[in-house]
This record gives C-alpha cells, structure tokens and sequence, in this order.
C-alpha cells in the first residue's frame, strides 16, 4: 500500500518522485531512442510526463505550478546570458541581413499559426502551442503559457498539448525543408564547398604578416600615428630595425625607412597595410636570442581586469608587452585600444619572457577560479527579470496592462547583463558546464510540470481529431522555411551552409545544426549563421508567445 502511495497518491515526497521519475526517464529515453542523427532529445521529459499522469501519477499544484515557473526563469536567464555579449554585435558584420531573414521566418509562422486559426477555426490557444511545437522552441511555449494564465487566471492544457502533438514532426520538418531546398536548386556539396572555399580570402579574420617598410610617409612617424596614416586599426608586435636590433614597439618607438616590423590586423585591412612597405619574411625566434621575445596566451581570471578597456591598463607601459588579440566564446578578435575585456578571455600577448609571467600573474591565468561559477549575476539578475517581467504597461487600445511575463522579462534582464554587465564591472562569466548545467535543470522541470498539466487531456484530445494538429504543425514548420530558404538562395545568393545554419537558428533547433554542420568538414559556416540569428530569433520567440496570446484575449 505504502508504495502504491508513493506513486498515486498525494504529498510533496509524492510529487518529488513522480517529477524526478519523469524527468530520468526522459533522459535515458533521449540518449538510448535515436535514429540515426534524429532524436527528439529531451523532449522526451515532456511525453513521459504526460504518460505518468494519463496512468493516474500527479503533482501537487503548488509544486507543478513551483517547477513550471522556476524551471522556466532559470532556462531562459541561462540562455539571456549565453547569448547576451553577442546579441547587439550580431546585427553587425554582415549579420544584420541574416538577422532579418530569421526575423521573416518568425513572423510568417506566426502568420501561418493566425491563418490556421482563422480559416480551420482552431482556438487560438491551441494553435499557439502548435506553432511552437513546429519551431521546436520551449521557451515561446512557457512565454504563451505564463501570458495565458496571467490573462484568465488558468491553465490551458491545450497549449502544451497542441506543442506536443506538433513536436516530433517539426523536428523531421525542418530538416525536410533543408533537403528540399537543396533539391529545388540542384545544390551539390562539392562545387559549394569548392565555392565557399574561393571565398574564403574575404572573410574577415585576424592576420599577421612582415613588413619591410618602403613607403616614405612612414618615415618619422610613431606607431601609434599609423591609424591616423592607414584609416585602419594596425597593431605593431616586433621591430627589427636596420641595424638588427630587435625591440618590442610601444605607442610612441618612431618608425623608419628599412625596419621590418610584424603587423597584426583584420585581414580585411591587409591590403591597405601592405601599402606601407613589402612583404618580407624575419626568423623572429633566431633573434630571440637578445630579447627573448615570446608568444603566450593568459586567460583573465581577476575580477578587476573585467570590464576594463585594454587602453585604460596600461599594459604597454607597466610591463612592455603587447596584447595581439582576444579569443572570446570562440571568436578571434583584434586587441583594440578600446576593447573591453571580459573575465574567461583569453589573451594573446607578446614580449620578454620575465615581463610576459608578470603580466600572467596580474591578469590570473587561472583556469581553477572559473570553475567556480559565478552565483551572484545569475539571481540577481533574476530577481530584476522577475520585477521587469511584472511590471504592468498600460498600452493604448488594451483594457488590460501589458506585461512582459517571467519568461520576457528575466530573458531582457539576462540579455543586459550579458551584454553590459563587464561595463559596469559586474562579473557575468559562467562557465559553459556550469550555464548548460542550469539550462538543462531549468527545461527538465519545465517540461515535466507542462507535461503532468497536460497528461489528463492529451490522450483524450488526440482522439477526439487532435491528430489533426499534427498536419496543422507540419505546415507551420515548412511554409515559412521554404519561402525565406528560397528567396535567401535566389534572390541574396547565400551559400547552402549559411542557409541551412540561417534556417536551423530560425527555428532553435539543435538536431537541425547537427545535420548542417554534418554535412561540411571543411567550413564552419553553418553554425557561424546559426549563432548570429540564435540571440535575436529567441528573444522574438519569447515575445511572440506572449502577443499570440495578449492581442486575442485582452480586449
């Protein structure tokens, strides 16, 4: 009897175990039940759920309603500042025509989710869970849940189930889209990656290269006048003058005809430095021998280099080193005067070997202090999330204040503090296992309490023609891939791995990125898509999830 109770009955002991039951089953079925690449990952969590409570297991409402809204703030703050430090550089560099080519794609599903409202007449609850079921995207879902109940003081299990019913078939949906794509056009990998590969002189990077110097306006001149000569950031690493001297330049070593000097900028700029002078080669390491110059990467682990400009250090003076870049979230960038460095950076300086372990030692260089992760930015930051996402807005037309929901608001917080927090010298770093970490817990107990909310009505519903929005979901999943997909390669002429990285971030789908990246070896273009659109097309998803909802149901 004592165990039957355990399982069926009631209590907090009782809602624990049946939670956590879900939730390990979820996993164990997410990592043994796959074919081939495709798996439907930790969703799982939400129908395993929705089998413990069809068969009688159920939460306490407390704690499913606890779960929901906990496992949401912590998912989606996770995600606020993973994608936080890129979310304003993305609409940069090329990425702002990507960023709205995914912001198509968002509003045409949600076209396609009003169009099926109105013409087949499904509620719009329902069609709003569908819609996020064919994106794949668990954090508009949790956005349009939060709205609902905010809005009419209840649940609608029609929400989680019209997700779960879409869900599967959205996975298999958008990597469909990316086959027919590359169908319709006849792509072949081959001649794209022979295409790609042409291509690759003009992608922006960080270069260096040996300059004898030629040009007589350089002549006399101090380094730190050569932005002022070229328009273009150039930093200078070595100097071997004619007389074979070799020396670490700073900001005023005055330049002249004959000396050979290491460059470091964006390749972009190559060609404007290479006007300069001509291109010679120097056996640096041979004249080590005299100033023992090294190469060295330190990882800045104090809290007070964060939010520090490079120039307000003063490194060049106090230890006569040269910071030649910056390796951040796995991007290289140019270590410019005005950078701002962030804790986890890794840098790559140069300079005597005595003065570079000083340098070390003051910026930390210790992998063991980001270990630990940084606690007080995260719940901070949401209690700001949660007070933002509360904060009512009275909007002209709406009988009701507008509110941005738990879901909204801590994703904003998150988004600021990832992106400013270094300005004002608040420690954002989180180590990547610690960030996936909370991710993971924060989606586990969401889906399990959505799941258990929604397992009393989920069979019931799909015989009762629910099946239906599994139809409705696949068109969500298609129609807006497909028309953006074709007018991306038609009319903008993007290459087949930006595209298919372009449609993967569209709709947030990690086993799409998985099929993108699998299909080239040799470039990174997919993911480098994948992640420029990532940060903008979450944070629409949230917001749309909420809209759905507010602009039917408050009048």
């Amino acid at each position: 009897m004592w165990l039957y109770n355990l399982f069926f009955g009631e209590g907090i002991a009782h809602s624990i175990l049946v939670l956590t039951l879900a939730i390990g089953c979820g996993i164990f079925l997410s990592q043994k039940l796959k074919i081939k690449s495709f798996s439907l990952g930790i969703t799982w969590i939400l129908f395993c759920a929705i089998a413990c409570a069809h068969f009688g297991m159920h939460l306490d409402p407390l704690v499913e309603s606890f779960a929901k809204d906990l496992g949401l703030i912590l998912f989606v703050y996770s995600i606020g500042l993973q994608v936080g430090p890129s979310f304003f550089s993305s609409f940069g560099k090329g990425g702002l025509s990507l960023n709205m080519l995914a912001a198509t794609i968002v509003l045409l599903g949600c076209l396609t989710a009003l169009a099926v409202h109105w013409v087949f007449g499904l509620d719009i609850a329902t069609a709003t869970g569908v819609l996020f079921g064919a994106v794949t995207n668990t954090p508009g879902l949790g956005a349009a849940q939060q709205a609902y109940q905010d809005i009419t003081g209840a649940a609608n299990p029609n929400i989680a189930n019209g997700y779960a019913m879409a869900y599967p078939l959205g996975v298999v949906g958008i990597i469909c889209s990316l086959l027919l794509v590359r169908q319709f056009f006849r792509i072949k990998l081959d001649k794209e990656e022979e295409q790609v590969d042409a291509e690759k002189g003009e992608v922006q990077q960080v270069v260096h290269f040996d300059l004898k110097l030629t040009n007589p306006q350089v002549d006399g001149i101090r380094v730190r006048d050569l932005a002022l000569l070229t328009h273009v950031t150039i930093v200078v690493t070595r100097l071997l003058d004619a007389e074979g001297n070799e020396s670490m330049p700073d900001a005023d070593t005055i330049l002249h005809i004959g000396d050979r000097v290491r460059f470091v900028t964006d390749q972009k700029n190559e060609r404007t430095a290479l006007l300069l002078g001509e291109l010679t080669e120097v056996a640096w390491e041979e004249k080590e021998k005299n100033v023992h110059l090294v190469n060295r990467h330190i990882i800045v682990t104090k809290p007070k280099y964060n939010g520090k400009r490079i120039m307000d250090l003063k490194i060049r003076d106090a230890f006569q080193i040269t910071i030649t870049r910056v390796r951040r979230a796995g991007i290289e960038l140019l270590a410019t005067p005005d950078l701002i460095l962030q804790l986890g950076d890794r840098l790559t300086v140069v300079g005597e070997e005595e003065a570079v372990n000083k340098v070390s030692q003051a910026f930390g260089n210790s992998t063991k202090k980001l270990d630990a992760p940084n606690l007080t930015s995260i719940f901070i930051g949401i209690v700001f999330g949660v007070a933002l996402g509360s904060l009512p807005i009275m909007l002209p037309g709406l009988s009701q204040p507008f509110k941005f929901g738990l879901a909204g608001g801590t994703l904003i917080v998150a988004i600021l503090v990832g992106a400013f927090g270094p300005r004002f010298h608040v420690v954002t770093y989180t180590t990547s296992s610690a960030n996936l970490m909370i991710r993971e817990i924060g989606i586990s107990l969401f889906l399990a309490a959505v799941g258990f909310g929604a397992g009393k009505s989920f069979v019931p519903t799909l015989l009762d023609g629910g099946y239906v929005w599994i139809g409705y979901g696949l068109l969500i999943t298609l129609l807006p891939l497909l028309i953006v997909g074709v007018f991306a390669r038609w009319y903008m002429k993007l290459d087949y791995f930006t595209l298919m990285g372009l449609m993967a971030g569209a709709t947030t789908d990690p086993p799409a990125l998985a099929y993108a990246t699998s299909q080239s070896s040799q470039n990174d273009r997919a993911a480098v898509a994948y992640s420029t659109v990532y940060p903008l097309t979450m944070f629409l998803r949230v917001l749309t999830g909420q809209l759905m909802i507010m602009l039917f149901y408050i009048s």
